[in-house]
């Protein structure tokens, strides 16, 4: 599939703010065999005095901008077209999870896709004993890592209620899970912190979702949205597979990948700081346009 992206990220301040550094990841990745970026480009008004662009650990492109002057609104505009390429059903070629941990002793790579760096807590998943033993009942000695993980889409899916109104961008993943409500970023960091709690590396996909309006309604400018989904290391003859709680799906052609990390810390699309008082309005709108 060939999209057409666009995204427009905006910060109204209560009072104006100087001095403003962010870091933006809002780019799509190339990645071989799965997507490929043809072309994109962030612009960012006012126009920042410095920028530039560096890579991360996990090896992401990022965008380092500095506004010193006095403003009362930023905004953050990302055009891009993407080729995204349909993934072959596999084979499940996972170990059973008794066996998982043998095959991360014989995994010697530290480089960004190791599944070591997935392994154990990150910033925003602390280890949470409810969830584990929320995961626990998954963990059948006859299942396959991959059947675990797909159940665990699954009952997270069918568990926990979508609503952006329950949560913010800082709801830790018990609080999400007490809850029982949430948004995307909720559902990917409580299905992540039950893969580890039973030794299974897991981590975080920040991207962009397409979404199809209802039979017979006109699809709406900016109603697709950023997403997140989680992805999970099936032993070395798998690799990582891709998994969607909020959707229970697989992550497929309507899945555009920004960037991996071990939690939402690590691929924020926005982070930074300013010096401003007061409160900030953020408005958002993405679009996925499938071309031709």
């Amino acid at each position: 599939m060939l999209y057409d992206l666009s995204l427009h990220m905006g910060y109204l301040y209560d009072a104006p703010a100087t001095n403003a550094r962010h870091i933006i990841r809002v780019l799509p990745l190339s990645l071989p065999d799965r997507q490929r970026l043809v072309a994109g480009s962030l612009t960012v008004s006012p126009t920042p005095g410095e920028r530039s662009t560096f890579t991360d650990f996990f090896q992401h492109p990022a965008s380092s901008v500095f506004v010193r002057a006095s403003h009362e609104r930023l905004d953050i505009r990302m055009k891009a077209r993407v080729q995204v390429e349909a993934q072959p059903i596999a084979a499940d070629l996972s170990p059973l999870l008794a066996k998982l941990p043998d095959e991360l002793a014989d995994c010697w790579s530290l480089d960004p896709g190791s599944p070591h760096h997935f392994f154990g807590t990150s910033p925003r998943i602390p280890q949470e004993p409810i969830i584990a033993d929320y995961a626990r009942g998954m963990a059948g000695e006859d299942r396959t890592v991959c059947q675990i993980a797909t159940a665990l889409c699954a009952r997270v899916h069918k568990d926990f209620t979508y609503d952006p109104e329950a949560t913010t961008v800082d709801t830790t993943p018990k609080q999400a899970f007490l809850l029982k409500r949430g948004v995307c970023q909720d559902f990917s960091h409580i299905m992540i912190s039950a893969l580890r709690s039973l030794g299974i590396p897991a981590g975080y996909v920040s991207g962009y979702l397409r979404t199809i309006p209802p039979p017979g309604k006109e699809r709406l400018e900016g109603a697709d949205a950023m997403h997140a989904w989680v992805r999970v290391w099936c032993g070395d003859a798998m690799g990582w597979i891709e998994l969607d709680p909020t959707n229970n799906i697989a992550a497929g052609t309507d899945h555009i990948v920004v960037a991996y990390g071990r939690d939402y810390s690590d691929v924020a699309p926005v982070i930074g700081v300013l010096k401003s008082y007061g409160k900030q309005q953020t408005i958002q709108a993405v679009d996925v346009v499938p071309v031709g």
